[in-house]
């Protein structure tokens, strides 16, 4: 059975990763996975630690749902959209957990660590834009921006996760990415994914 090539949207807060996805499920008309974490702070008004598991969970059933509601359409003979596009995915839930917590539930670790492997292309999202405030954000310091974009980049490099950096103003970065995409459609691995030094 043919699947979508999922396609995360990745880096830290504040990098426009929500309005990129947007725009990517739009222009290659894919199903767009939102991002349960916003939808459970805007509901509680807080995320504890022991949060982590629901969370983590539900946004991967979620993922898993779209996913095969794509395949199904495939199945029906009615085309199917070729994209997933992930406002958010497993490393992040355990890397946050990671950063706010100082741990991460062995389960959701072990399962981040499975699920990761899932992802055709990561678009990780640079922090050379300005910060927006936000109640459910928290690093606003540069030096910790900064601090959070060498985690980011290292949980992908580390794994051997297939990426590419997105820069620049939103014009560069909508470009870059929806040129990322057209190139793997094509078929493409190749070409400008970062890959660790």
């Amino acid at each position: 059975m043919e699947h979508p090539l999922r396609i995360a949207l990745f880096g830290p807060e504040s990098t426009g990763k929500t309005q990129l996805a947007q725009k990517l499920a739009a222009r290659f008309g894919a199903p767009l996975v939102a991002e349960y974490a916003r939808e459970f702070w805007d509901a509680h008004g807080v995320i504890t630690l022991e949060d982590i598991p629901g969370i983590a969970r539900e946004q991967w059933r979620r993922e898993d749902e779209a996913a095969q509601a794509a395949c199904q359409l495939l199945v029906d003979k009615r085309p199917g959209p070729k994209v997933l596009i992930c406002d958010t995915e497993a490393l992040t839930t355990m890397l946050w957990s990671d950063l706010l917590y100082g741990t991460c539930p062995a389960d959701i670790r072990r399962g981040a660590e499975k699920r990761c492997r899932h992802y055709a292309l990561y678009l990780l999202l640079d922090i050379d834009m300005p910060f927006a405030p936000d109640p459910q954000r928290c690093f606003s310091d540069p030096a910790d921006r900064e601090k959070c974009r060498r985690i980011w980049r290292g949980a992908l490099a580390r794994r051997q996760l297939p990426f590419i950096d997105i820069r620049g103003n939103w014009a560069a970065r909508e470009f870059a990415a929806i040129a990322a995409v057209q190139k793997l459609l094509a078929g493409d691995r190749g070409g400008p994914t970062s890959r660790p030094a």
